[in-house]
Order: structure tokens, then C-alpha cells, then sequence
């Protein structure tokens, strides 16, 4: 089972690390919810989410550049399930870019088909000192 989620996390991660909105998007389940450091409102559903991220693109030059996931964990408890991961972006808006190394969870809930979708995801800063 732990293999299981650790592939569903790493698709969310490619997807993501792609620039793919449509397929990182659908590796969340519609009820979703995050919290991002960087972000001062809850984003209580996934099309919050994604309104949020139209926007960064159509405002902000938003583009993901590069994402690789690293040290990840993945806790099963019946039909959630726990990843925890540390995470290098690479980030562009417009001609500037950002680099970041952060830690970030996310909650998967096992679906009806078995798969895994991602209900929850906190990201926070991560300090190497």
C-alpha cells in the first residue's frame, strides 16, 4: 500500500513539476483543501486553488520549472494515508525566478477504485541551519 501512495505522490509531483494544471489538478479530489506559507487565505476546495493559480499565471508569469521531491514518507491508516516529503522548486514569474527548498505533507484518501486521491496539502518553509 505504501508503494501505492508514494506513486500517486509521485505523479502529483511530475504533474506539478511539468507545469501540467489540468493533470495536478486531478490528483486532488474536489472537497481538497491547502495551506501554503506564501499564501494568506485557506484555500478550502480545489477550484480555489485552481483560481488562485489562473491567476498567478495570468498576473504574476506563474511557471513551475523544476520540482524534485526528496526524503519521502508514506503512512497508510486503513484508507488515508500520510506523505511527507522535502521539495526543491524552481519557480518563474515573468523574467524572475525563485528557488525554494521546503516541506510539505499531503493527505491522500483511498478511492472507491482503490487509487489514491490527495484531500489535503500544507506546505511550509524549511530552514537548513
Amino acid at each position: 500500500m505504501n508503494e501505492d501512495v508514494l506513486a500517486a505522490a509521485a505523479h502529483l509531483v511530475g504533474r506539478f513539476a511539468a507545469h501540467d494544471r489540468a493533470g495536478y489538478f486531478a490528483c486532488f479530489a474536489p472537497q481538497a483543501s491547502f495551506i501554503f506559507h506564501g499564501t494568506r487565505e485557506f484555500l478550502p476546495t480545489r477550484a480555489a486553488y485552481e483560481a488562485l493559480w489562473r491567476r498567478w499565471e495570468s498576473e504574476d508569469g506563474f511557471r513551475v520549472l523544476a520540482c524534485h521531491s526528496f526524503e519521502q514518507r508514506a503512512e497508510v491508516f486503513s484508507d488515508i494515508a500520510v506523505f511527507t516529503h522535502k521539495v526543491e522548486t524552481r519557480l518563474a514569474f515573468g523574467a524572475d525566478e525563485q528557488s525554494s527548498v521546503e516541506r510539505e505533507t499531503i493527505i491522500f484518501q483511498r478511492q472507491p477504485d482503490g487509487g489514491w486521491l490527495a484531500v489535503h496539502e500544507h506546505l511550509s518553509t524549511y530552514d537548513f541551519t
